[in-house]
């Protein structure tokens, strides 16, 4: 019974060390779309991938750990990237689009449908 336990404790362990290793992740990736580093957003493949687990295995880990889908994670992510770069006030809404891989016009729909309003009403808010 005692082994028992202690493999449950692991593979929570275990568990919550992909999750931390993905938002680690998750993080350098935005930071790399918002600095114009990458040209393509990451998959859930490319997640898997990079931390050496199935995509499913992933996708199940992190809505154990988190209570959330890796895709609402990141999702929230480029809402909050989105946010800070429309507060700098170094880019156009166009250019920011484009940084976050963005068309303009699903970038405005996207923006919107998360947070209410249209970036360009968020941007001259602040």
């Amino acid at each position: 019974m005692k082994s028992h336990n202690t493999k449950t404790n692991n593979i929570s362990q275990r568990k919550k060390e992909i999750a931390t290793k993905f938002l680690h992740e998750l993080s350098l990736h935005m930071a790399d779309l918002e600095n114009g580093y990458v040209n393509d957003k990451y998959t859930i493949e490319n997640f898997a991938s990079v931390l050496c687990v199935h995509p499913v295995h992933l996708t199940s880990t992190i809505k154990t750990v988190t209570g959330q889908t890796p895709c609402e994670l990141y999702k929230e992510a480029l809402i909050a990237v989105s946010k800070k770069m429309l507060l700098s006030g170094q880019l156009t809404v166009s250019e920011i689009a484009s940084r976050l891989t963005f068309d303009a016009s699903n970038f405005s729909k996207f923006f919107k449908k998360a947070t209410g309003q249209p970036p360009s009403a968020f941007k001259k808010k602040t």
